[in-house]
């Protein structure tokens, strides 16, 4: 057998491997509340190494382990040797320095050798976007996302040489008794922000996501953006905060949670839609985390602990239904060769198995009962309730935080109930639609594996209780009160129900109905000749809806109306910009770039001007001075 076969075929068994150590590492750690530290006798960069895994660093490893393995078992069917033979052992590399970089990202606690992890996470994942960079979009998104990576390594390296020069050491540790520490933590939310696509510093994120290989969109946005919530759940417990800084990140998390799925419900491109719903989740889990830095504040009372508890397990929930959603993306992109929801359509016969993974994906996201996006939302949403019955200034913010979570949940559940039903119902829209066969069994087993998380966190959420209880605790840097668990108890059992009442209702009607359903052909409104071309499409499901933010989204909408009694054809199509991109940040930098320009023509060479240039700074400086 040629190397070509041996070797992905290994590559599959070490990862498999050293996924299935870090997991039972993280687990262990998750388990006895034990921190496991290490120095090196030896230096790096002129420092020595320091390792820690706690609870905190445990609980996203975790995450790691699980959509590391899953998307590279599904990657050796869906980026083969075979079909991709110039990109696939680049893959394979590259994936294996990503995992391994995130890795050190989560176990380093010296500030040098976190940057150099960061800058080695995020180069790995330029490489594995851009594994199709003969295409023109793929090489445009993969510079966009340098960009926005290294401003972000720019902020973090400021952070941290701030931190190193004030405290006189890169170690990193509990900070917060040096309370002149504090305004570095706009620093860090500045760094860590960019990373998580937290909205308005989201603009990498959907062409990113949209134009990168499946599996590497899956680790994108399932785990690679979490580094950025990481930092930021670390570092809210290990420096002082800042005053407001809770407000600050509880409003951030509710604008990228309503502008996300906004943004989402007006694209047409199934990934990208996908990509804009990372950023709404994003903003649900920082709801979470700063309603509970505003609890810290004013002494941990028990509604913090319950929005930050949400808030963490919402960073396994997303990892685990956004994972499977984009897996379920490139199954269907697999056998399309389209992302394009408008030339889809009548995928759940020929696709069953990723039609069911992929709608219980959606189901998960909506946060919908009994799966596992309800449990970590009904956290939030009972902190913030418990937070509303207080008089205090905390009320203030939860009451309208948790009426927009609700809007943000509505939403959602729209725009998936479009991808659904656009994608995989109804009649096929073009000739690859119909001709489309199911996925490999590798494929399958992948998304199976996330579909499974999803169901067992859902099905029994009082199992994780004291995982999030002890990580809300080394966060808290306290032993917050247990008594709380027993909350979720009767959550486990109300799905449990749920569930079982759900699979008596379905069996009960398969059996009722076998044997005698008739097909019909569908209502056609009066048409002689109905066609495909008749259904709903992505634009036309959500245009009511996507009219309602037009003052953010700006659609462009070309037109070639009707204009005889029978006319020949006509045209309507749409288009939602990225708005942010296309219309604050690329005229900010063109206008720098310009006056870049205007300041070139100063540089000249003509010595005399340039000692007129030193009289003229002189003299105002002067005038400066003595004002």
């Amino acid at each position: 057998m040629g190397t070509s076969h041996v070797s992905p075929r290994w590559w599959i068994i070490s990862i498999l491997t050293a996924s299935t150590c870090a997991f039972w590492t993280a687990a262990k750690t998750l388990s006895s509340g034990s921190v496991w530290e290490w120095h090196s006798g030896w230096t790096l960069g002129g420092e020595h190494v320091f390792m820690r895994l706690d609870a905190i660093s445990a609980f996203f490893l975790l995450l790691l382990a699980v959509v590391g393995a899953s998307g590279a078992f599904y990657s050796r069917t869906y980026w083969s040797q075979k079909k991709h033979p110039r990109s696939a052992r680049q893959s394979r590399l590259w994936w294996s320095a990503m995992l391994a970089s995130m890795g050190m990202v989560l176990t380093q606690s010296n500030g040098l050798h976190f940057l150099f992890a960061w800058e080695s996470f995020a180069l790995s994942a330029y490489f594995l976007v851009t594994l199709e960079r003969d295409n023109p979009k793929v090489r445009a998104a993969g510079r966009l996302y340098l960009v926005a990576s290294h401003a972000g390594t720019l902020a973090l390296f400021g952070f941290f040489t701030s931190l190193a020069a004030q405290t006189g050491s890169w170690e990193l540790g509990p900070m917060t008794s040096q309370t002149s520490l504090a305004p570095l933590f706009w620093v860090a939310l500045l760094g860590f922000g960019i990373k998580a696509g937290v909205f308005p510093l989201h603009i990498w994120l959907p062409s990113a996501h949209a134009n990168a290989p499946s599996h590497v969109s899956a680790i994108m946005s399932g785990v690679a953006i979490k580094m950025g919530i990481y930092g930021l759940v670390r570092f809210s417990s290990w420096l002082p905060l800042p005053a407001g800084a809770g407000w600050v990140v509880a409003g951030l998390g509710c604008v990228s949670a309503v502008l996300g799925v906004a943004f989402a419900l007006g694209q047409h491109d199934v990934k990208r839609l996908l990509a804009y719903h990372s950023v709404e989740n994003i903003g649900i889990i920082l709801i979470g985390l700063g309603f509970a830095m505003i609890a810290l504040d004013q002494g941990r009372p028990e509604w913090g602990l319950l929005a930050l508890s949400g808030g963490l397990l919402h960073v396994w929930n997303h990892g685990l239904f956004k994972a499977l959603l984009f897996l379920g993306a490139g199954a269907v992109l697999h056998s399309t060769g389209t992302r394009e929801m408008s030339r889809l359509g009548g995928l759940w016969k020929t696709m069953p198995w990723t039609a069911a993974l992929f709608t219980l994906g959606a189901m998960a996201i909506s946060g919908l009962p009994p799966l596992n996006g309800f449990v970590s939302e009904w956290l939030i949403f009972s902190g913030l309730f418990d937070a509303g019955r207080l008089r205090t200034a905390a009320s203030l913010g939860a009451v309208p935080a948790a009426i927009l979570l609700g809007v943000t949940g509505a939403l959602a559940l729209a725009c998936f109930v479009k991808v659904c039903g656009v994608v995989f119902l109804g009649a096929p829209r073009s000739e690859a639609a119909a001709n489309a066969r199911e996925c490999g069994t590798g494929m399958r087993a992948a998304m199976g594996v996330l579909a499974l998380g999803c169901l067992i966190i859902g099905l029994a959420p009082a199992f994780f209780w004291p995982t999030l209880l002890r990580v809300a605790g080394v966060w808290a840097q306290t032993a917050p009160d247990s008594g709380i668990a027993n909350h979720l108890a009767p959550l486990g059992t109300a799905h449990a129900l749920l569930a079982l009442a759900i699979l008596a209702t379905a069996a009960a009607a398969i059996a009722l109905l076998r044997g005698r359903q008739t097909r019909r052909q569908t209502w056609d409104c009066g048409y002689r000749a109905p066609t495909a071309r008749m259904q709903y499409t992505a634009g036309s499901f959500a245009g009511i809806i996507t009219a309602w933010f037009g003052w953010i989204l700006r659609p462009s909408v070309h037109a070639s109306l009707p204009e005889d009694i029978f006319p020949a054809r006509s045209r309507l199509e749409s288009h939602t910009p990225e708005t942010v991109l296309e219309q604050v940040v690329t005229p900010a930098a063109n206008s720098i770039l310009r006056l870049a320009d205007f300041a070139r023509t100063f540089q000249h060479g003509r010595v005399q001007s340039y000692l007129l240039y030193l009289c003229a700074a002189l003299v105002m400086l002067s005038i400066a001075a003595i004002l």
